[in-house]
Order: structure tokens, then sequence, then C-alpha cells
């Protein structure tokens, strides 16, 4: 362990483990809901597969978030895994505020806001919800889920800017 990372704490010890998270690559996704018709989301890069038997996913979201209040009322959301073309999509998402859908095409799918042109798609139930620091973890199993077509290369977050995933040549 780093002597300097080890004695720091507070705001110093936030910032440090901000700046390790930038340089881990992440997948980006804009995680959906409905609240009668009027649909909310929000931009995520903490969002994994968890469990093959069954199906499962976990994403996270701010306990502060609208999208949070509303997928606790209805139990269900939707992952639009976005491709290297989405970079507005995902920034469009990711900022503050009651209308991200405003001048945003979408669809319903199974109930839930489905984005055009997603690399993927995924639709699931929450089986559980668990604090954690300033997020909840949901955990849920997969009711859908479809490969978008002509997917090739997925937006990733990393160093704090979307980017794409390329394959080492072999």
């Amino acid at each position: 362990m780093s002597t300097s990372a080890s004695l720091r704490s507070g705001a110093a010890a936030q910032q440090a483990f901000r700046d390790v998270m930038a340089a881990v690559a992440s997948p980006v996704a804009v995680v959906t809901a409905l609240d009668g018709t009027r649909p909310y989301g929000t931009t995520v890069s903490a969002f994994v597969s968890l469990s093959l038997t069954p199906p499962m996913v976990l994403v996270s979201l701010d306990e502060r978030s609208r999208l949070l209040a509303v997928v606790r009322r209805s139990g269900r959301f939707g992952v639009n895994v976005l491709g290297a073309h989405h970079a507005d999509l995902a920034s469009a998402f990711a900022r503050s505020g009651p209308d991200k859908f405003d001048g945003i095409d979408w669809s319903p799918s199974g109930g839930l806001p489905r984005l055009p042109d997603n690399a993927a798609w995924i639709a699931a139930e929450v089986d559980d919800c668990v604090d954690a620091g300033d997020h909840t973890v949901l955990l849920a199993r997969v009711t859908a889920a479809e490969l978008g077509e002509g997917f090739l290369r997925p937006l990733t977050y990393h160093r704090r800017s979307f980017g794409a995933h390329t394959p080492l040549a072999q």
C-alpha cells in the first residue's frame, strides 16, 4: 500500500479515490423507467452482469436520484447500453434536471423507455435494493435482453471522457 494514499483522509482521500476510479474503463448505459407516462433516465457507468442463472444485472444509482424513486415504486427499469456513436446521448442523460427526455426520441418496450439505435437493451425487475454509501445498488432479474443491430464498439468512460473499446490485434 502506498504510504501517501494510506495517510490521506477526508477530501484528499475522496479525491484520490476519484482519480483511481477515473483510471478504470467502464461501460456506459442509460437506465430508464416510467412514472405513469413520463420517462425518467440517467447515464450510469456502474452497471455489470451479476449472474447467468438466473440472468441478473447490478446497477448503482445516486440515492437522491428521481429515477431511483421511480424504480423503487415500479420495481422495474430498462438498460440502454450505448455504442461509441452515443457520446452526446450519454452527456444529455448525465446532466441534472427533470427534462432529460426533451428532444430525445424513445419508444416504450415492455412498458419501459427504450432509446433508439442502442447497442443493447435489457429490461429488468428489481429483486433487492442495497444501500451503499451515497448510492443504492439495484440487484435485478433480466426479463428481456437484445443485442442491437450493427453493434461494433461500446461506449466507455475512462479518465473522465467518453471513448470506445478497440480489440487488440491478434
